[in-house]
């Protein structure tokens, strides 16, 4: 196999974050593959979570390397990027103690817009979300298929990035923590036929009005009612933590159905809804909720007030397509 470029290695006990852009499949491969196998040579556990058939790609650059490999279909797992974090996270857990390996790419071609606003808001999370875990993260990026403008906020959530073989300090870094402005900037306006709906007490008729139109969208009976669940637990944040009304807004295309809801509400967590909170935790399960179940959310929480947008598809895609 060719030589391939170093990744930056800390000291233990350091989180490192790198950007990896690449344009060929070779040059994905033997990288990815090379980062994997030092670190298999280290004793670290390893995990890749990547598009579809990128997995065999890799697999094939390992050879039997690959069993010592945990694989993921990014497609699947990070459909909704709010589950990725979740995910490495128990992977860090189960190896609690250990420097752990971890690639994961969440932003591919296909992708909405949408969705690549939320995975770009969850590569600028996870330097928060593992800042003082034992843990080496690389971010693949497929400069060719990707627009300027993802690879541009790629090098904003990344502290480090590897490109052309040389790995360097990001330039284009925003402050840790720092949530780019293509993905913390108000939400576009409802489509022109939404139906709204203002709300104060009575929840019932909101998660009436969300059944009917989820039914008549086309969602099955049980997507509808994983729907009304999220929708209705966002709108209880409205009773219990603002003294105003909430508005609902919904509508549909041929392939989802979007919910969203507005309060004068105000949410602080930057990772609310993206870890589970711990048991005895007086609140932030309804976030996780509606995380878990809607295939998309989009939250957007300033002094103005709290808008939260969830998307269910009307047809899943399947893992890997």
């Amino acid at each position: 196999m060719a030589d391939t470029p170093a990744v930056w290695l800390p000291a233990t006990g350091a989180f490192s974050h790198v950007g990896f852009f690449y344009r060929t499949a070779a040059e994905y491969a033997s990288t990815v593959a090379g980062y994997l196998r030092d670190g298999l040579a280290m004793g670290e556990p390893a995990m890749a979570a990547v598009p579809g058939a990128k997995a065999g790609v890799i697999r094939d650059a390992l050879g039997a390397d690959a069993r010592h490999v945990e694989f993921a279909d990014m497609t699947a797992m990070g459909r909704n990027p709010a589950w990725i974090i979740p995910r490495v996270r128990a992977f860090t857990g189960r190896h609690a103690g250990r420097r752990v390996r971890y690639v994961g790419e969440p932003i591919w071609a296909s992708r909405s817009a949408a969705e690549t606003r939320e995975a770009t808001r969850h590569e600028a999370l996870v330097n928060l979300a593992f800042a003082t875990a034992d843990a080496l993260i690389l971010c693949p990026y497929d400069t060719a298929e990707l627009a300027p403008s993802v690879i541009a906020d790629a090098r904003r959530t990344h502290p480090l990035v590897l490109s052309d073989g040389r790995q360097e300090t990001s330039a284009g870094y925003a402050m840790p923590f720092r949530i780019p402005s293509s993905c913390s900037l108000p939400l576009p306006v409802p489509a022109s036929d939404a139906m709204s709906h203002t709300y104060r007490t009575n929840l019932s008729e909101v998660r009436a009005i969300v059944f009917r139109h989820a039914l008549a969208a086309g969602l099955p009976e049980a997507r509808a009612n994983d729907l009304v669940l999220a929708v209705s637990e966002v709108a209880a944040n409205t009773l219990r933590h603002t003294r105003s009304s909430g508005t609902l807004d919904i509508w549909h295309d041929g392939d989802e159905v979007v919910c969203e809801v507005h309060d004068s509400g105000t949410i602080t967590d930057p990772l609310a809804g993206r870890r589970l909170p711990p048991p005895d935790a007086s609140g932030g399960h309804g976030l996780w909720l509606v995380h878990q179940v809607c295939d998309l959310v989009e939250l957007r929480s300033d002094s103005s007030g709290t808008t939260v947008r969830m998307h269910m598809a009307i047809n899943p895609p399947i893992a890997g397509c």
